[in-house]
C-alpha cells in the first residue's frame, strides 16, 4: 500500500510538472508571435491562441519559412535561422528565435550618414495651400495645363475647381479632351483660354461632347463655325442637345428669323446659347415697348448687331434717347445704321456737339451736308475731322476740353 501511494504521488507530481511546462511554452510562444507582428508585420500570423505547443510549433516554423522564401533565402538559411541561437532544436521552445539573424534590409533598419545623403526624398503634395502654384511642382496635370496656357490664378478662386484639377489624371482625363478640341478645329493658342474659362469641360463625357457637335452639324453649322463658337464660348459644349435645340428654337421664334439667319446670329455671338435668356427677353421688350421699334426693325438691328440682345439696358436706352430726342434722328434711320447703338455714348455726344458748334449737324439724308450715323459713330478721329467736320484734329481736341 505504501508503495502504491508513493507511486501515485510521483505520478501526480510528474503530471503537474508537465502541465506547468506546457503552459509556460504556450505563453512564451504567444509572446514571441506578438513580438514578430509588432516588429515586422509581414503578414498576419497564424492564430495560435489556446493551441498546444506541439501543434503551434510547426505553424510558426512554416510561417518563417514562407517569409524567408519570399525574401530569396534558401532552405538552409531558414534552418540556420531557426537553430541560430544556442543551437535550438526543433522540439524546443520557439521563444529563442532571433529575428535579427535574417539577412537583408528592413524599413526600420539604421543606415549610415553617407547612405542617408544619397537618398532622394519623394515629393510631397501639401495637404493645404492658398494657391494652386504650390501644387504645380508635384502635380503632372497642373504642370502640363500651365504649359498649355491655362491661367491657374483665375481658377483657384472658383469653388471646388482646384480640388477637381488635382484629382484629374492628365493622360486619362485631360489629353483625350485636348485631342477632341484639336480634332474639332480649335487653334492651339485657344486651348488654354477654353480651359481657363470652362475647367469643367475636362470632366465632360466624350460621347456627350461628340453628340453635341454632331447635333450642331446636323443644323448645318459648318466645322469652322463650331470650332469658332467653342473657342469664343467655351461653355457651349457643356449643355445637352435638348438645351441647344431649345435655344435655337427660341431665337428663331422670338425674332421671326429663318433657319439661315438664326445660324448667322448664333455663330457670330455663340454666348447666346450659353447665357441666361432673361436679359435677352428684357432687351427685346425694351426695343419694342420703350424704344418703339417695329418687329421688322428689330430683326434688322439684331441681324446687323447681335450684341444688342445682350447689351446693357441702361446704355441702350441712354444712346437711343440722345439719338432720337436730342439729335432728332427717326427710328428708321437708327434701324438702318444700328451700329450706333453699340457705340460709346461719350463719343457720339462729343462728335455731335462739335458738329453742332460748326453748324454741320445734319442727319437728314434729304438735306445738304448730310452726315450718316455710321460715319459719325465708326470713323477714326482723323477721318471724322477731315471728311465729316472739315476741321483739324487740334480743333476737335481743344473743343473736347471745353466740355
Amino acid at each position: 500500500m505504501k508503495k502504491m501511494a508513493s507511486s501515485g504521488v510521483q505520478l501526480c507530481l510528474k503530471h503537474r510538472f508537465l502541465l506547468r511546462t506546457l503552459k509556460k511554452a504556450t505563453t512564451t510562444g504567444c509572446a514571441q508571435v506578438r513580438h514578430c507582428c509588432t516588429v515586422l508585420r509581414p503578414r498576419q500570423l497564424p492564430n495560435v491562441t489556446g493551441t498546444p505547443t506541439k501543434h503551434y510549433r510547426p505553424q510558426l516554423i512554416r510561417f518563417y519559412s514562407d517569409l524567408l522564401a519570399k525574401r530569396g533565402e534558401t532552405k538552409e538559411d531558414t534552418n540556420q535561422l531557426l537553430h541560430a541561437k544556442k543551437g535550438v532544436a526543433l522540439d524546443e521552445s520557439p521563444a529563442l528565435l532571433d529575428l535579427d539573424a535574417a539577412a537583408g534590409s528592413y524599413a526600420l533598419e539604421e543606415i549610415s550618414d553617407e547612405e542617408a545623403v544619397r537618398l532622394a526624398p519623394l515629393p510631397s503634395i501639401p495637404p493645404v495651400a492658398a494657391s494652386l502654384r504650390d501644387y504645380v511642382d508635384q502635380s503632372e496635370t497642373l504642370a502640363k495645363l500651365v504649359h498649355l496656357g491655362v491661367n491657374l490664378w483665375k481658377l483657384e478662386g472658383r469653388p471646388n475647381v482646384g480640388s477637381m484639377l488635382l484629382r484629374l489624371n492628365f493622360d486619362a482625363d485631360v489629353a483625350p479632351r485636348m485631342l477632341f478640341l484639336k480634332a474639332l478645329g480649335v487653334d492651339d493658342s485657344r486651348l488654354g483660354y477654353v480651359i481657363t474659362q470652362n475647367p469643367f469641360f475636362l470632366t465632360e463625357d466624350l460621347e456627350n461632347l461628340r453628340a453635341r457637335v454632331n447635333y450642331l452639324k446636323s443644323k448645318k453649322f459648318t466645322s469652322e463655325n463650331v470650332a469658332s463658337m467653342v473657342s469664343r464660348a467655351p461653355y457651349l459644349l457643356n449643355f445637352s442637345v435638348k438645351r441647344l435645340d431649345n435655344r435655337l428654337g427660341f431665337y428663331q421664334q422670338q425674332l421671326g428669323l429663318s433657319a439661315s439667319n438664326t445660324r448667322n446670329v448664333v455663330s457670330r455671338l455663340p454666348r447666346l446659347l450659353c447665357g441666361s435668356l432673361e436679359p435677352v427677353k428684357e432687351n427685346l421688350k425694351v426695343c419694342e415697348i420703350e424704344l418703339g421699334f417695329k418687329a421688322n426693325e428689330i430683326q434688322h438691328i439684331v441681324l446687323a448687331v447681335p450684341k444688342i440682345l445682350t447689351a446693357n439696358k441702361r446704355k441702350l436706352t441712354q444712346i437711343f434717347d440722345f439719338l432720337h430726342n436730342t439729335m432728332k434722328v427717326p427710328h428708321h434711320l437708327i434701324a438702318k445704321s444700328p451700329q450706333v447703338l453699340n457705340t460709346k455714348f461719350l463719343r457720339i455726344k462729343e462728335r455731335h456737339l462739335f458738329l453742332e458748334y460748326l453748324g454741320r449737324a445734319q442727319y437728314n439724308p434729304d438735306q445738304a451736308n448730310y452726315v450718316s450715323l455710321e460715319r459719325l459713330a465708326s470713323s477714326p478721329d482723323d477721318t471724322f475731322c477731315a471728311e465729316v467736320a472739315l476741321a483739324s484734329p487740334e480743333d476737335f481736341f481743344l473743343f473736347q476740353k471745353t466740355l
